[in-house]
């Protein structure tokens, strides 16, 4: 479904990101892990089209995401960023409403409506997104990434810092897309999510994947047991979690 080769990022004198090759299978969730400045969000925004390379490639479907390509491959593909830019100034309904019709919804009114009630957010519709509480805007960005059905789904950190009942019912959505067959791809600091939700999950640090493979192949890398992964983890990258 997604493939990346030799995908290098430079920002100046600064490599961000440093030759990543790996792939992503249809119907997989694919988790990538790492320390804060390890390049998992650079990495995704070239993934998903919003930032070039400086070498290497991206292919979606076996076809090369370039300047010619770039914007229909994003129409298969829905993000949720760290920061996901919401119309502060609009209502809820407006914020997925806008961007569903930028994405050509059919049904718009239709699909606006099982996202607010899919996200809890019905009774909020009528309200400015600035109101919201933070774990809220994050239901409302997720909702506004998948209203339009993409066939791939990155999502950089999406239940940082939110409260416990947001981070369950977010939690829930992504199992869901994950029973329908979807494919995901995860970043996270939350070890246990990445445990319970990714089929592989690849560590990166200093901008390099360091470690590849299925939680028990990870676990055998660092040379213990399978079941812990923030103890695979922090052998692995030899960073404290609390410093992230």
């Amino acid at each position: 479904m997604l493939n990346a080769s030799h995908l290098t990022r430079a920002f100046e004198s600064r490599i961000a990101v440093d030759d990543l090759t790996f792939e992503v299978r249809a119907g997989e969730v694919f988790g990538l892990l790492g320390p804060n400045g390890a390049g998992k969000t650079t990495t995704l925004r070239m993934l998903g089209g919003l930032i070039p390379p400086s070498s290497g490639e991206v292919r979606i479907r076996g076809i090369a995401v370039n300047r010619q390509t770039a914007e229909s491959l994003r129409r298969g593909i829905g993000f949720l960023t760290e920061t996901p830019g919401l119309w502060d100034h609009l209502s809820v309904e407006e914020n997925l409403s806008i961007y569903g019709r930028l994405f050509g919804i059919s049904n718009l009114e239709g699909t606006v409506g099982d996202s607010l009630r899919r996200f809890d957010l019905w009774s909020r519709r009528k309200d400015r997104a600035a109101l919201l509480s933070k774990g809220m805007k994050q239901k409302l960005a997720l909702a506004r990434a998948l209203q339009h059905d993409p066939e791939i789904v990155l999502l950089d950190e999406p239940t940082v810092g939110v409260d416990a009942q947001s981070r369950n019912q977010i939690f829930e959505a992504l199992f869901e897309l994950r029973r329908a067959g979807g494919t995901l791809l995860y970043t996270t600091h939350y070890m246990e999510e990445a445990q319970r939700l990714c089929d592989r999950i690849a560590i990166m640090n200093g901008g390099r994947i360091i470690a590849l493979g299925t939680t028990h192949e990870l676990a055998s890398t660092a040379g213990l047991p399978a079941g812990n992964m923030e103890d695979v983890y922090l052998k692995l990258t030899g960073r404290n979690l609390r410093d992230e």
